[in-house]
């Protein structure tokens, strides 16, 4: 069916801005290979191969904080 006229086509959303992504930090999980954690603001964090990674400010925080997670270097 083609567009008459009068119709009105709505306009397309504004992109959300996103805080810019630092460095992703790894931590080792020193009890289990494989979980989900679940952050204070309700997020998941998910937990394979014994690493989970924290891309923001507040997974950083959580994993640093939490005695089974040790931070890698590389």
């Amino acid at each position: 069916m083609a567009k008459t006229s009068d119709e009105k086509s709505s306009p397309l959303p504004e992109p959300q801005k996103q805080a810019p992504i630092g460095p992703v930090r790894v931590f080792r999980d020193t009890v289990f290979t494989s979980r989900t954690l679940i952050l204070p603001s309700g997020a998941c964090l998910a937990v394979a191969k014994g690493q989970a990674r924290a891309f923001d400010d507040e997974q950083y925080q959580y994993l640093d904080a939490h005695t089974d997670f040790e931070r890698l270097t590389e």
